[in-house]
């Protein structure tokens, strides 16, 4: 790992690592991401610390190693034109705000799901929802079981800043040719990220509950993401015209 740059090479150890402490944890009975995974702004669980520490948890290998190699294969590029300080602060961005988006969605889920509900249905999920999940159980009234899903699920992994990422890869990039499976030619990276972005986007209003992953949440980081680049560049502009001008 000495060629990869600091702050992409510590990111990819510390998911590692988290996630070997997930399995170690696991064997002795402690769930890490019922603590640091992100939990709707309703559920008992949540705590505002879940919007950094989501980030370092993963639901599987394979969750892990695609996001792992993406950071790899873009991040590094990012952090060498960016320097250290400024990619990870686009990191934690895009993450935080997958985050925020995340919760927004829940949020209006939330409440289109219990507009028609006695408030006596909702106050029995918000106080004995998270625990029926933790047992591997839930409410057999599917409307029940459905919004608990909604309050008590969990949302983890690096997802979000990761497609910030790819995001900032294309708008800096845009014109660099990929090679993406299983078209056999390349393709500019802006039609790359756009594709990708228009799939999670008809993804996310599908809505199928079998799913489990959180679409709009990779949108939120490259919203976010498009956002601090664009801050940054005005930025830019506004010292070189005062360099010019002075």
């Amino acid at each position: 790992m000495n060629q990869i740059p600091p702050i992409t090479k510590n990111l990819l150890i510390i998911n590692i690592l988290m996630f070997l402490g997930t399995i170690v944890a696991d064997s002795y009975g402690i769930d890490l991401a019922r603590y640091l995974g992100l939990h709707f702004v309703l559920s008992d669980n949540f705590n505002l610390a879940q919007f950094f520490t989501y980030l370092f948890m993963h639901g599987g290998f394979t969750h892990l190693f695609f996001n792992m190699f993406a950071l790899w294969m873009f991040g590094r590029i990012l952090e060498q034109v960016w320097g250290p300080k400024r990619f990870l602060t686009f990191y934690l961005v895009c993450g935080v705000g997958a985050g925020l988006i995340q919760e927004l969605v829940v949020g209006i889920q939330y409440f289109i799901t219990t507009s028609g509900m006695p408030a006596e249905a909702v106050d029995v999920v918000l106080r004995e929802g998270a625990a029926a999940l933790q047992q591997g159980k839930n409410f057999v009234n599917p409307d029940l079981a459905s919004l608990n899903f909604i309050v008590n699920g969990l949302t983890v992994g690096a997802s979000g800043a990761i497609y910030g990422i790819l995001l900032g890869f294309g708008m800096l990039f845009p014109n660099e040719k990929m090679f993406v499976f299983p078209l056999p030619f390349p393709i500019p990276a802006k039609y790359f990220v756009a594709g990708y972005a228009l799939i999670e986007f008809f993804s996310g209003m599908a809505n199928n509950p079998g799913d489990n992953v959180a679409h709009f949440a990779h949108l939120g980081g490259m919203i976010f993401g498009f956002i601090l680049i664009m801050y940054w560049r005005n930025q830019n502009r506004r010292r070189r015209n005062e360099y010019y001008y002075q």
